[in-house]
C-alpha cells in the first residue's frame, strides 16, 4: 500500500513539473534563468522552513548537510546544463534528451544501490524512450553543442534520483529537502552573476508574469514536488521513479493542449502510449506473483 501510494505521489510530482512547465517558459522571458531559478529555489527553501518547528535544528547533523549538498548539486547540474544548452538547441531535442534519464537511472542504480539488473526494467526503460522520442520527434541525426549539455543535464537529473533513493531513508525529508534547495538556490545566484550579464532592474523581478511564476513554481514545482520525492522515493525503486518521471512531457503537452490550444500530432499521441506501457510494464511481474485464490472442487 505504501508503495502504490508513493508511486501515485510522485506521479502527482510529475504532473505539477510538467502543468508548469509553460508558466517557466513565460517567465524566464524577462527574468534571466539562473537568477529565476535562484529566487524560486530560495523561495521554496523559506516556505519549507516555516515547518520545520522548535526541534528542527537537531536533525541538521554533518552527515545531512553533506547528503543534502550532495543532492542539491546534482539537481542544480541539471537545471543549470538544461538552462543553457537550451540557448544551442531546440525544446524538442532538449526534452527527449533529459528524457534519457529513464535510460541511466537504471544503470547508476546497479553500481550505486546495488540493484540487481531486470530485464523488465530496461524493457520498460526503453518503452519510455521510444514514448519520448515521438512525444518530442527529437531531430537526433545532427547532434550540437547544447545537445551535449542536456545529456549532461539528464546524468544530473539521474544521479540526484539515484543518490535520493540512497539518502531518503536515511535522513527526515524535510530538512534534507530544505539543504538542497538552499544549495540549488546558492549554486544559481553563483552562475547569476558570473554568466548573466543582462542588467536585470526591479521592474523585471516584480513583472506580473515573473511573480505569478516565482509564487506557483516555488510553493508548488518545488517546495511540495521536492519534499514530496524526498520524502516518498524510499519506498520504491530509483529505475521506476526515472519511469514515473517521464510522465512530465506528458503532462506539459495535456497543459499545452488547454491552456496554449496546442495540439498533439499523431506522433505525439503514440509516444504517450508507450510512455504508459512503460510504466504498466514495470508493474507486470508483481501482477505474475500474486497467487491465484484456491478454489474447492466438488
Amino acid at each position: 500500500m505504501k508503495k502504490l501510494f508513493a508511486d501515485g505521489s510522485l506521479l502527482f510530482v510529475a504532473f505539477i513539473w510538467g502543468s508548469t512547465f509553460v508558466i517557466v517558459q513565460n517567465a524566464i522571458q524577462t527574468l534571466p534563468p539562473h537568477l529565476f531559478n535562484g529566487i524560486r529555489f530560495l523561495l521554496a527553501a523559506i516556505i519549507l522552513s516555516l515547518f520545520v518547528g522548535k526541534k528542527g535544528n537537531k536533525f541538521i547533523t554533518p552527515k545531512l548537510m553533506k547528503a543534502g549538498t550532495f543532492l542539491g548539486f546534482f539537481l542544480f547540474i541539471g537545471y543549470a546544463f538544461q538552462t543553457v544548452g537550451l540557448i544551442y538547441t531546440t525544446s524538442s531535442k532538449a526534452g527527449f534528451i533529459t528524457g534519457l534519464s529513464v535510460l541511466i537511472v537504471p544503470i547508476l542504480a546497479i553500481f550505486y544501490l546495488k540493484e540487481p539488473p531486470k530485464l523488465i526494467v530496461f524493457i520498460s526503460a526503453g518503452f519510455g524512450t521510444v514514448g519520448l522520442y515521438f512525444l518530442t520527434l527529437a531531430g537526433i541525426s545532427q547532434i550540437n553543442f547544447g545537445d551535449l549539455l542536456i545529456l549532461i543535464c539528464a546524468i544530473g537529473f539521474a544521479f540526484h534520483i539515484v543518490f535520493t533513493s540512497k539518502f531518503t531513508g536515511q535522513h527526515p525529508a524535510l530538512p534534507l529537502t530544505i539543504i538542497q534547495l538552499l544549495t540549488v538556490s546558492l549554486l544559481s545566484f553563483l552562475s547569476s552573476f558570473a554568466f548573466e550579464k543582462t542588467s536585470v532592474s526591479l521592474n523585471h523581478v516584480l513583472h506580473g508574469d515573473v511573480i505569478f511564476a516565482l509564487l506557483i513554481t516555488s510553493i508548488f514545482a518545488t517546495a511540495i514536488a521536492f519534499y514530496i520525492q524526498t520524502k516518498f522515493q524510499q519506498f520504491t525503486s530509483a529505475s521506476r521513479v526515472a519511469i514515473i518521471f517521464a510522465m512530465e512531457p506528458v503532462f506539459a503537452a495535456i497543459t499545452a493542449f488547454f491552456v496554449l490550444n496546442e495540439r498533439l500530432s499523431i506522433y505525439g499521441l503514440i509516444g504517450c502510449c508507450f510512455i504508459f506501457t512503460a510504466m504498466i510494464t514495470t508493474e507486470i511481474p508483481k501482477l505474475a506473483k500474486r497467487e491465484p485464490k484456491q478454489t474447492n472442487h466438488i
